[in-house]
């Protein structure tokens, strides 16, 4: 008798346990920026995502360089990055498919209040000589992200050599929150995309140690996009729940929630899918 309940309960364990496995949500992996997560985005969007297509999104965050890298390695099956030059050159080498532009916001630069090197209303290409020139703290993500990429490009356009043998210039290699903190004690100036910097001023109850200086230049424009990866690399990825994401991201819902999604009043990013 007690071996027959043994057995019965061993085979209801068994078949609790398909049932579960049976009825366990897909997953999606996906490798994406720091200000997609450092700013809620995401922890808003999962579980909605969850809700409508019933796949569970897991993601890491990190610079787009290294998402890129991710994605090369076959390590997740989407990208969620903000480093167009760099994005498209993943696309043409192959490693990804169906890039699709979801929506924006714009890079600043922030320094503090009393601004030594005098940058309030300058141009970027005006800024950035004043910093060199101040030989003013300068906080560098310096981790090949989308943000990395971008300061290189506009010290590059302000005629100037990345200054990565000054002492001014403070390579981080840490996220865009962290950067930004460095900064602040340093007293020092850094670039982050507007969205992220929403997010630290929040964490001050809006009253930050670092300001926005600059702003404004066309130069300035963050797209962020979601791309495949190329599902002929690899067996194991998931291409059918990454055009799942791509297409919910770009529906007429999550568009309108990307534009809603806001801290002190303030919206974080612009929905621009097309």
């Amino acid at each position: 008798m007690k071996r027959s309940v043994r057995v019965l309960l061993l085979s209801l364990v068994v078949l609790s346990i398909a049932v579960t496995a049976a009825f366990a949500a897909p997953i999606l992996r996906m490798a994406t920026t720091t200000s997609t997560d450092n700013t809620g985005l995401l922890d808003a969007l999962a579980p909605e995502f969850l809700k409508d297509t019933g796949i569970e999104l897991q993601w890491v965050s990190v610079g787009t360089g290294k998402a890129l890298e991710l994605g090369k390695n076959l390590d997740v099956d989407v990208l969620l990055v903000h480093a167009p030059d760099l994005e498209k050159q993943f696309v043409e080498d192959g490693y990804g498919v169906n890039r699709r532009e979801v929506m924006y916001n714009d890079f600043v630069i922030i320094g503090p209040a009393s601004d030594p090197a005098k940058t309030m209303g300058k141009t970027v290409k005006d800024a950035f000589i004043a910093i060199a020139g101040k030989k003013a703290n300068f906080a560098s993500r310096g981790d090949n992200s989308g943000t990395h990429a971008m300061e290189i490009d506009l010290w590059k356009r302000s005629g100037i050599e990345q200054p990565e043998k000054e002492s001014w210039y403070i390579q981080t290699g840490q996220g865009m929150l962290n950067t930004i903190n460095i900064a602040a004690e340093r007293e020092g100036y850094t670039l982050t995309d507007r969205g992220t910097f929403i997010k630290y001023e929040d964490n001050h109850k809006g009253n930050p140690p670092l300001v926005i200086l600059v702003e404004g230049d066309d130069v300035l424009f963050n797209q962020y996009s979601v791309i495949a990866v190329n599902p002929v690399r690899g067996d194991h990825l998931r291409y059918d729940l990454a055009l799942k994401f791509s297409d919910w991201m770009r529906s007429d819902k999550v568009q309108k929630m990307i534009g809603n999604f806001t801290l002190l009043g303030k919206p974080l990013f612009v929905p621009n899918a097309k």
